[in-house]
């Protein structure tokens, strides 16, 4: 039986946080309002098995970034520079993670979120941030989870909550799996190349070798860890082994998106996101939207399964480690 907010799954013995979960027709989301408001699994019915349609978190309440997906805000990726500049002020930020130097993905997943309204197949949940390790920002999030027909939906709003205007920015930031049989396509008319610290160097219209999704293309590769321009906010991800379908579309015409392809990993992550990496220091601050106290942004975004012809070689469906 789906679950609701009174009977999640209580902390463990380890202290894991806890569980809660949706159900509609085929599908169950698993959710961490305590871990950033982050996903620790969606799954899809087949027969009597579930399969996971997103990497399945691994229990682990240290590793932040070990879930199946989390929201950005209020910025995505990373910045420089201390901080930045805006309206002729300089707003200093620190570095919030282990291993790096600038600070990361804003700070939304650093906080506990509360649940706010639940049913069956739709959950709301929201984050008053004041000040969240001493950087600028005084914001209220939202985040409202539906699970549709064959389709999972994520509309992430936030609002200024402070009192004065600042640039923020949205995403979110799914680990999708793959295999050698997966195919990936999404538009694209070029990448911001970076550096050894994975900042942007130059926009490059040229796409270097197999970094090509414009027509359905392998994951298999070396590290890219970059920002594409000029995507139409739809993507299109094929996995014969399991037979499954998924397509991510996002209702933002931003026209960026990130992606992470770690090298000899089964996962990658496509990243719907408002504005590219470091965009804060970049001419005009492209893709940040200046918000005044009361003013709202937000990112809606799609994800739908169906069902396709099982390669019969490859195809042993993998149970995901959240099924119960």
């Amino acid at each position: 039986m789906p679950s609701r907010a009174s009977d999640a799954q209580p902390a463990g013995a380890q202290g894991l946080p806890e569980i809660h979960t949706l159900q509609s027709g085929r599908q169950r989301l698993h959710v961490l309002p305590a871990l950033g408001g982050a996903l620790a699994g969606w799954e899809w019915q087949r027969e009597r098995k579930w399969l996971p349609l997103l990497r399945p978190w691994s229990a682990d309440p240290a590793k932040l970034y070990a879930t199946a997906c989390f929201p950005l805000l209020p910025w995505s990726n990373r910045i420089t520079g201390g901080g930045f500049e805006f309206n002729g002020k300089h707003y200093p930020l620190a570095p919030n993670r282990a291993g790096e130097p600038y600070p990361i993905h804003g700070d939304s997943w650093r906080q506990a979120w509360s649940i706010v309204a639940q049913a069956e197949d739709r959950m709301t949940l929201e984050l008053d941030s004041d000040r969240c390790d001493g950087n600028p920002y005084v914001y209220r999030a939202r985040q409202v989870l539906t699970l549709r027909e064959n389709a999972l939906e994520i509309e992430l709003r936030v609002t200024n909550a402070g009192d004065e205007t600042l640039p923020y920015g949205l995403g979110l930031h799914p680990y999708f799996l793959h295999d050698a049989q997966t195919r990936l396509q999404f538009r694209s008319r070029g990448v911001w190349l970076s550096g050894p610290d994975r900042i942007p160097t130059a926009f490059s219209r040229e796409l270097p070798a197999d970094w090509d999704y414009n027509r359905p293309a392998s994951l298999q590769g070396g590290l890219i860890d970059n920002c594409f321009e000029g995507w139409d906010g739809l993507a299109m991800i094929e996995d014969p082994t399991r037979g499954l379908r998924l397509q991510m579309h996002t209702t933002d015409r931003s026209g960026y998106v990130l992606m992470f392809r770690p090298n000899g990993l089964p996962y990658f992550c496509l990243e719907p996101v408002t504005h590219p990496i470091d965009a804060f220091h970049l001419p005009k601050q492209p893709g940040l939207i200046a918000l005044a106290p009361g003013e709202d942004m937000v990112l809606l975004t799609r994800f739908t399964v169906c069902e396709i012809a099982q390669d019969p070689v490859q195809g042993t469906p993998r149970q995901t480690s959240l099924a119960r």
